[in-house]
């Protein structure tokens, strides 16, 4: 079964901050994820939602993290 990629809205990207940092998110639209570089976690995007919780995200490894 193959996920269609939605779009997330751009005015939700502009608010939404890292739960755990507060920091800014960095949107990977290929990857379907948004970044906080601060706390090295990438949250997933799930049909088009934001998936804000800090125990479904994804620990980035050491190439993935943008300086």
């Amino acid at each position: 079964m193959s996920a269609v990629q939605r779009p997330v809205d751009p005015h939700l990207l502009e608010v939404l901050v890292c739960p755990l940092t507060k920091s800014p998110l960095r949107y990977d639209a290929a990857a379907q994820e948004l970044i906080s570089d601060r706390a090295r976690l990438a949250y997933p995007i799930r049909d088009g939602i934001p998936i804000m919780l800090i125990d479904e995200a994804r620990e980035l490894g050491e190439t993935e993290i943008q300086r």
